[in-house]
């Protein structure tokens, strides 16, 4: 189904019949993604008394309860509230959920015992372009970013001056495959999140990050349109599923 969509005065074309999901899906149990020391989340039947649900064991209803983290167990999107003392929920951050977008193709640099994603390689990738929102793919980009366990890891992250590029230009939704956009152990510096939401600058209360998405190979760089969809959680973060639309 084609239709058009207009945004900031200008109208796109969208194919809504072809949904590119780059949500990676919570499972319970040892296989999900997992970072920050966290174990599994669970998905399991609630049990109360005589009561267990699940189909499976006897009852008319399959009754699960879910323990998660947001930030370590999936796709999530956080809000400045992750970081501020303040409480800011990202279930009020948006009042809509369609932006445009440019997904680009990284790989991250070596430097010193870490990979990083530089302001010169984000300056090349997106060559003058300055979309709402921008998708970051790294190579290499296999199915173990499905069900990696990025604990101790040291995995790549984007440096100040990167993110301070990105604000530059007006980027107001980053999404990555990442666990973190800041390095796993810099003993709270949150340097790159700090510089995303203006801490000590201006602050960016409606700009949000997106960690943990997978961009499969055949989803090809370029523009396109984002639905940024989330679970109504009044938190700094919620489970979140991005899903891009090509444009026509």
């Amino acid at each position: 189904m084609t239709t058009s969509i207009t945004l900031k005065k200008q109208t796109y074309k969208v194919d809504l019949s072809k949904p590119l999901d780059i949500s990676i899906p919570m499972r319970g149990n040892k296989n999900n993604v997992n970072a920050w020391y966290l174990a599994p989340p669970r998905i399991e039947p609630h049990i109360e008394g005589n009561f267990t649900g699940s189909v499976e064991q006897g009852s008319s209803t399959n009754f699960n309860d879910i323990y998660f983290n947001p930030h370590a167990h999936g796709t999530h999107t956080e809000c400045l509230g992750h970081i501020t003392r303040e409480v800011h929920s990202v279930n009020k951050v948006l009042d809509h959920y369609f932006f445009t977008a440019t997904l680009i193709t990284l790989a991250p640099e070596k430097v010193g015992a870490d990979f990083v994603i530089s302001k010169k390689q984000l300056e090349r990738a997106l060559d003058g372009g300055s979309p709402e929102a921008l998708v970051i793919r790294t190579i290499p980009n296999t199915k173990e970013k499905l069900s990696k366990q990025y604990s101790n890891t040291n995995p790549p992250y984007i440096t100040e001056d990167g993110m301070l590029f990105l604000v530059e230009i007006g980027i107001m939704h980053l999404l990555v495959d990442l666990p973190s956009v800041d390095k796993e152990k810099d003993e709270g510096a949150l340097l790159a999140h700090k510089a995303f939401w203006g801490i000590n600058r201006t602050l960016r209360p409606t700009a949000t990050i997106t960690e943990f998405i997978f961009v499969p190979h055949h989803i090809k760089d370029g523009d396109y349109f984002l639905n940024l969809q989330l679970a109504p959680f009044e938190n700094d973060a919620s489970p979140s599923r991005p899903v891009l639309f090509a444009l026509l």
